[in-house]
Formats: structure tokens, sequence, C-alpha cells
């Protein structure tokens, strides 16, 4: 398949998805941006797609949560055709409020192999507020932490703008983190260049910059095909998009585009 076909999926209070878009059209996709309620009237449409794209922003202005609404209509409502695309050859992608979105809508952490997830069910990780009770916007240093992930094949360090208020991953038991470890699952972990720090010792702000258990800023789905993540590549796609671009030799592409690129290149190798 030479271009996929990329569902970018918008709500109201959803403020990425032109930039995300355009970073699949740029690397080779055919990107669309699809209202929620499009899909809510014909649920079939889903089938079309070979990416499923959940930008960010703040869907339904996070008033009872960030990701809460969005999450529960996905959950209730489309449960069938994100179920039929979650056991399909298909990727998935969750960028800053669409990781929160697939956090609690349960298509994360487990992916496929967890859906559906009654809305009782007891949610043990979450995205939740930042340590220091803020709305934090700055670069961050990542280290990728799992040769797991499609989106991330070929990256080992990575360097991304975040901008949220609630991107604190915290979970119910710490075991899960052993548990994610052991399935290949902590896609991306804040790092400062170090050697790597013990899982219960968080770096301090701003190289952890949320206070994330193991300092971690993406997981994947036990396949790989589904990514959640809190920093935003799609503002990375330049490199005169980095605050220091003119002390830097890089130009042309920004590091962000390598994701996007791998998620098309995945289709064409297939």
């Amino acid at each position: 398949m030479a271009s996929p076909r990329v569902c970018v999926l918008r709500a109201p209070g959803t403020n990425c998805d032109v930039e995300t878009a355009f970073a699949f059209d740029a690397a080779g996709a055919r990107a669309d941006r699809l209202h929620l309620f499009r899909l809510l009237e014909s649920p079939n449409l889903l089938d079309e797609y070979q990416v499923l794209c959940i930008a960010g922003g703040f869907s339904y202005g996070d008033d009872v949560g960030a990701g809460v609404v969005f999450g529960a209509q996905l959950r209730s409502h489309l449960g069938e055709a994100v179920g039929r695309f979650l056991n399909a050859d298909k990727l998935v992608l969750g960028i800053c409020n669409g990781f929160q979105v697939l956090l609690k809508s349960g298509i994360l952490p487990a992916g496929s192999t967890g859906w559906p997830v009654a809305e009782t069910n007891k949610r043990n990780v979450t995205l939740t507020w930042n340590e220091n009770g803020r709305y934090t916007a700055l670069w961050v240093r990542l280290a990728v932490a799992s040769a797991n992930s499609v989106f991330l094949s070929g990256i080992d360090e990575i360097e991304l703008p975040i901008a949220h208020a609630e991107g604190r991953i915290a979970v119910s038991d710490p075991a899960l983190v052993d548990v994610w470890q052991a399935a290949g699952q902590i896609a991306l972990r804040y790092t400062n260049g170090e050697p790597a720090t013990a899982p219960e010792a968080p770096l301090p702000y701003p190289g952890n910059p949320n206070g994330s258990i193991a300092n971690i800023a993406g997981l994947s789905d036990p396949t790989g095909r589904i990514l959640g993540l809190m920093p935003h590549p799609e503002r990375y796609l330049f490199a005169t998009q980095h605050p220091t671009w003119t002390r830097r030799p890089e130009r042309g592409e920004g590091a962000g585009m390598a994701l996007f690129r791998n998620a098309v290149n995945y289709f064409r190798a297939s």
C-alpha cells in the first residue's frame, strides 16, 4: 500500500488536528480530519482507514477531566468499530490529549486484548495533574525505552515540546511498571542524557516535567501498533521550530517527522 489513509479524529476542543494531518500528508499518507460526530453517525467510516490518530488539544474543554468525555464516547458508542480497528493490522496514535483519550477509553495499555472495556471496570492507570499543579509548556529530552513501537522505529533519543496540565502517569499498583517493562510497553521516558534512572526515582523537574512514575512519557500496547505520548511530534516538523535552531546545524525536517514517516513506512513494507 503506497499511501495509507489516516483518520485524524477531532472533537470539540481539539486544536492540533490541522498540523497533525499536515504531518501525515508530508510523510506520504492521505489524512482526513474527521469530526467525532461524523463517526458517531456512521461508525463504519473507520473501516476505510489504516491509521487512527487522536490529536492534541482540550477535547470538551477537559471539563470533567482530560480525555474523559471523548474516551467515554469511543468506548460506549463506537466500541464495535474501534474493536474491529484494533484487531486489524492497523495503527493508532494518541498525542497529548489523544494519549489521555486512549487511556481513559481503555484502548491503552492493553490494546485489542483488553477491548471492550466495561465502564464499571477499575482503571489501574491514568493521566492526572502535573506534580507542580500547573499547565507546563517546555521542550524535553526523551529516550526510546522499547524496540516494539512502530512509530519509534530507528529512534534512540528525541527532543520534543510538551504542553499539558494533566500529563502525570499514575498507577494503582507500582508493579504495573514492571509488567509494562517486561512486555516492552514503556515506549518513551524523560531523560537527562545520563544513565537510566531507577523507575522508583523520577527525574527532578524539568527533566521529568510532570512527575510521571518511572519517568514515562509514552506507552504502547503489547503489539507496538498503538502509541500514546504526551510530547508533541507534530510541533517539530521543521528544524527551525526548535527554540535554539539558530545555534544548531540541523536544517530541513525536524525530528518529530520521523514518527509519521515510520507509520507510512509500516504499510509500504507490508
